[in-house]
């Protein structure tokens, strides 16, 4: 037992280093746990023997459950709203046609058995959702016209009907028979159940944590913990799809006002990381590299065609008639790609009974490769040279990386005209305690580190640097839409009645976030971030 504890120290200690280094160099982060993996495997140089498709299925399919759940946590539904009719004619027909043009390309290129040309296909034909959230995220990619949401809604979406693809072409493959019927009436049950429950959960959800106190701190984020896998294991009791109700739960979850909402991210910001490392890690594990050699030709082959012909052709025919933009047609064309659905799928098709020629196990896991390692390396790079990324600063946002390895926090903000440092040198402005102006940045651009002497001058931006000793855990914050038929619309912060103890700490207002004084005036569509009394 010890020898395991001690393993799974090693490797998730090695994951951490390696995602540091990956990032530095630019390879995608879950190319580098499957490269870890592989490293730790049966043909790799620690040699650990595993070859357990069945053990490997169960728990990738668990970290498919946390990893889907807080891709939909993260999504702002405002953002995501306009793109979800395009999202999910990609997720279903484009799943489709993506299938459809690959199973071609086997047959009669390749010289695959029809029903294994099909198969294959269906395995792959879905984005992944584990590598586009990781990739958007980890690259930062802030893309215009809503292309981000557009990519993470038809990833997190598109699995099930990649599934039911599978699971058709391997009952066939089976020996059995599949009717227009059955599989109609399939997709609806796994559809409309995961719809269903995937918010009467997050209804259920919200309602208990605004309603009922935690006697114990942390409990609130362990409830959520559980919530998450009744979301997952209610649907699929009943034939519904788990992975879809997670994701929708998720996304009403992340969407609604909630206490303590932070300490959520930051506990599954973490949770979700562990995940990606065991689910790349253990597909690496799994794998056997030597078998790749012999899967070069027919996995390059069907790659090259699924990159560059099949997934942009689906795009263009179903993205051209909402008029996107070419440059966005191209940029969602070349972020289709693929991961752990992918191979876990291929796993189920070999621990099931159809009979396949070919290793599709391997084929799948060359492509998955290939797909992170070309298209997870060069996306931003494509999204440079089509100018999508947005170079929008909201006014308060963190300023580096650097506050994930020392508790500084660094803050951002503007001098308006009428504040109180404007014109003044920085010796003569007061600052918080423990509190530092470390850079300024002039209206031409121009980057100064200050001293006494300098002039703060009327747009000049400011950076401060601030201790982080950890998250307040006696602020409770809470969200208040301001609706059109809101008492407060029209006043200003100083004619507000609020309950003593409570304060009025910031204003969000579309895409700006206002750090309010006395003098703010309220408007209609506002979102007040109120702290509460503490008692």
């Amino acid at each position: 037992m010890n020898d395991y504890i001690f393993l799974a120290a090693v490797v998730i200690i090695a994951c951490v280093v390696c995602n540091r280094i990956s990032h530095m160099i630019g390879v995608p982060m879950l190319l580098v746990f499957i490269l870890l993996g592989m490293f730790f495997g049966s043909d790799g140089v620690i040699r650990i023997a595993f070859d357990n498709f069945h053990a490997a299925e169960q728990i990738c399919s668990a970290a498919l459950i946390f990893i889907m759940f807080y891709g939909g946590f993260g999504t702002k539904w405002s953002t995501a709203k306009p793109v979800v009719g395009r999202a999910v004619l990609l997720s279903t027909v484009g799943v489709i046609l993506t299938a459809g043009l690959v199973g071609l390309f086997c047959y009669f290129v390749l010289h695959i058995s029809l029903s294994e040309s099909f198969l294959i296909g269906s395995l792959i034909s879905s984005t992944d959702a584990a590598s586009v959230f990781s990739i958007l995220r980890s690259k930062r990619l802030n893309l215009k016209y809503h292309t981000a949401s557009l990519l993470e809604v038809e990833s997190g979406s598109n699995d099930p009907c990649s599934y039911m693809l599978t699971i058709i072409m391997l009952g066939i493959m089976g020996g059995g028979t599949v009717s227009a019927q059955d599989l109609v009436f399939s997709i609806i049950i796994q559809i409309a159940s995961a719809i269903c429950i995937g918010m009467l959960v997050a209804f259920v959800t919200e309602a208990i944590l605004m309603r009922y106190k935690f006697t114990t701190e942390g409990f609130d984020t362990i409830f959520v913990f559980g919530m998450i896998l009744l979301s997952y294991a209610l649907p699929s009791m009943i034939g519904g799809n788990g992975y879809l109700s997670v994701y929708i739960f998720g996304i009403a979850l992340g969407n609604k006002k909630l206490k303590n909402k932070k300490t959520l991210v930051h506990f599954f910001d973490g949770v979700t990381g562990l995940m990606q490392m065991l689910l790349f890690f253990l597909l690496g594990l799994l794998s056997f590299p030597s078998q790749l050699f012999h899967v070069a030709g027919i996995g390059l082959a069907v790659a090259l065609f699924l990159t560059f012909i099949a997934r942009p052709v689906a795009v263009f025919l179903l993205l051209t008639p909402f008029c996107s933009r070419t440059s966005q047609q191209i940029f969602v064309s070349a972020a289709g790609l693929r991961g752990a659905a992918s191979i876990v799928f291929a796993i189920m098709a070999v621990t099931s009974s159809a009979s396949v020629e070919h290793d599709v196990f391997h084929i799948v896991f060359f492509i998955v490769l290939f797909s992170i390692l070309l298209q997870g390396t060069f996306l931003p790079w494509i999204a440079t040279k089509l100018d999508l990324i947005d170079e929008k600063e909201d006014v308060l946002k963190t300023f580096t990386d650097y506050t994930q390895e020392v508790p500084v926090q660094f803050i951002e903000f503007s001098v308006k005209k009428d504040h109180p440092w404007a014109g003044s040198m920085v010796k003569d402005i007061l600052l918080p305690p423990e509190t530092l102006l470390v850079q300024v940045r002039k209206q031409d651009n121009t980057m100064i580190t200050p001293d006494g002497s300098t002039v703060l001058n009327e747009g000049d931006r400011l950076v401060l640097s601030a201790r982080a000793n950890g998250i307040a855990k006696d602020v409770e914050l809470l969200e208040l839409s301001l609706d059109k038929e809101h008492e407060w619309i029209g006043k200003r912060i100083s004619d507000v009645s609020l309950e003593a103890g409570k304060l009025i700490v910031m204003v969000q207002r579309d895409e700006d976030v206002i750090i309010p004084n006395g003098g703010t005036l309220l408007k209609e569509g506002d979102i007040l971030v109120i702290k509460e009394n503490c008692t």
